[in-house]
């Protein structure tokens, strides 16, 4: 994995066409938490709504991810997120790296039903930002960090 830097705010997106999640992460602390489901659809308005996000946070880094198979091979979706990390990067300057989302779902899937939201009604408007944090998650665990000056 990459080398990160060692501090800062970073943004997990889990992306899909019609919500994408949101995670907010810390370099020094090394957790993240889910933020938001933006469930806007065309990228006029969902870049506006992530543009805002990232005036209020500042970020140093953004954080996609990769939809592969068990296998680890590429699905459907995989373009599009890459395409999607790809537009992050032009339209923001920051550094975007896409991290393997296998599972993602069904472990956020699960962390929600172990905390009590048994509906589907009652997950839906949360689950993807919990797969986002989780997503991000997994990155903050694995990268490295530059050292401090």
């Amino acid at each position: 994995m990459p080398e990160a830097p060692a501090r800062g705010t970073v943004l997990g997106f889990d992306f899909g066409l019609a919500r994408i999640g949101v995670a907010v992460g810390e370099f020094e602390t090394r957790r993240a938490s889910a933020l938001t489901t933006l469930t806007v659809e065309a990228n006029t308005e969902r870049f506006a709504a992530i543009a805002r996000l990232i005036d209020e946070w500042r970020p140093v880094q953004l954080v996609v991810g990769l939809p592969l198979s068990v296998e680890g091979n590429p699905q459907e979706h995989t373009p599009r997120c890459r395409r999607f990390g790809n537009q992050l990067h032009g339209r923001f300057g920051l550094p975007v790296t896409m991290v393997d989302e296998r599972f993602s779902s069904a472990e956020a899937e699960r962390l929600l039903a172990d905390a009590g939201h048994h509906r589907w009604t009652d997950r839906k408007p949360v689950l993807d930002a919990v797969a986002a944090q989780i997503i991000l998650q997994h990155y903050l665990d694995s990268s490295t960090h530059a050292p401090t000056a």
